[in-house]
């Protein structure tokens, strides 16, 4: 199954990852040897995906970390802070970038208050670095196990943008529970949205699952409510880039259309994520920064231009689709409902099943 690529990884020379930018043409890896090319990285999206975000900046702190470990304590803690704030610009709404980034500073803050000097305190944040991923793998194969109980046997899944291996440490999360499905020997046929204007359901989504072999049809995004209504889609999984507490969902720009569609024709639109996604300190969508991105992304189409050069453009990566048409989310600790003021901090107390 999935583990024919490596989304991301700490090697000796820096940060590797897949580029996915040039997905599927080419299968390219990058090696980031500062943390601030990790940064731009995530910023320019050669990674993208809240898991692999959030991994990807750990990294890219332990690099931080690790080169200024020579330094005296008070340059060290200086360049940190640095490294931080220019990890925190990268991306406004991937919640998982800020979690991964308060989780590093915690290990450092506990490190120094242990009297550690700056060598030791680096190497703290390499383990947690690599912690972070390898927790990350685990939840999501827990994802996988909880939602495919809820793909029928012979199902088929319309998924939007890519919420698999790539989009986080490797195996994924809406793709995770599509991938739980087929381990569980149901039979899963996919129909992936392209996902404009980045194509990441079309460049992305698809390559992954052709590579495990799973039957996957490719769809402009504006047919998905055709295939729905004719009855060719039995559920919608997706994934998120910060889930509120009230249970409103960021996820790539179009999803909220996809739940709109699902519910009209009487579809189950579930989410998939692990519970670093899940923001309790954010009470609704209406608080989630969404972020807008160069207008180019829409009027070109790989370096040509599709539109008239003066055009006004408004390019959301983003929307938030509210609670109310949300079945479920589904998480490492299990399958969450509404009202998911009360179902999601739950799932916080419960052990941890990954």
């Amino acid at each position: 199954m999935p583990g024919m690529f490596t989304t991301v990884d700490r090697t000796p020379e820096g940060v590797r990852m897949i580029d996915q930018r040039k997905l599927p043409r080419e299968e390219t890896y990058v090696v980031l040897e500062t943390p601030e090319a990790v940064s731009d990285a995530i910023r320019d999206m050669v990674v993208r995906g809240a898991p692999a975000i959030g991994v990807s900046a750990a990294f890219g702190l332990a690099l931080g970390a690790t080169q200024a470990a020579d330094l005296d304590a008070g340059a060290f803690n200086e360049r940190m802070n640095e490294v931080y704030a220019r990890m925190a610009a990268a991306r406004p709404t991937a919640v998982n970038l800020f979690w991964a980034i308060e989780r590093m500073k915690r290990t450092a803050l506990r490190a120094r208050e242990e009297g550690l000097g700056p060598s030791a305190i680096a190497e703290r944040l390499e383990n947690e670095a690599r912690a972070i991923r390898d927790e990350d793998l685990a939840s999501c194969r827990a994802i996988g196990r909880y939602g495919a109980e809820m793909v029928p046997n012979e199902a088929t899944v319309l998924t939007h943008c890519n919420a698999g291996g790539l989009a986080t440490a490797g195996y994924g999360t809406a793709l995770g529970v599509i991938r739980g499905a087929v381990e569980a020997g149901k039979k899963v046929r996919v129909v992936a949205d392209e996902t404009r204007p980045l194509l990441q359901g079309a460049r992305l989504t698809a390559w992954e699952l052709m590579k495990d072999g799973i039957e996957t049809i490719l769809i402009t995004d504006s047919s998905a409510g055709q295939l729905m209504r004719r009855g060719e889609v039995d559920l919608v999984v997706v994934g998120s880039d910060r889930i509120a507490a009230n249970g409103d969902v960021a996820n790539k720009i179009g999803t909220y259309t996809v739940a709109v569609l699902a519910k009209e024709n009487r579809i189950p639109f579930y989410v998939a994520a692990p519970l670093s996604t899940v923001d309790l300190s954010c009470p609704s969508g209406d608080y989630i920064p969404i972020e807008e991105r160069d207008p180019r992304e829409v009027t070109e189409v790989f370096g040509t231009p599709v539109a008239p050069e003066e055009v006004g453009v408004r390019n959301y990566a983003f929307d938030v689709t509210p609670a109310a048409y949300v079945e479920a989310i589904i998480t490492e600790r299990g399958v969450a409902r509404a009202p998911f003021e009360i179902s999601l901090p739950m799932l916080f107390r419960k052990p941890s099943d990954s």
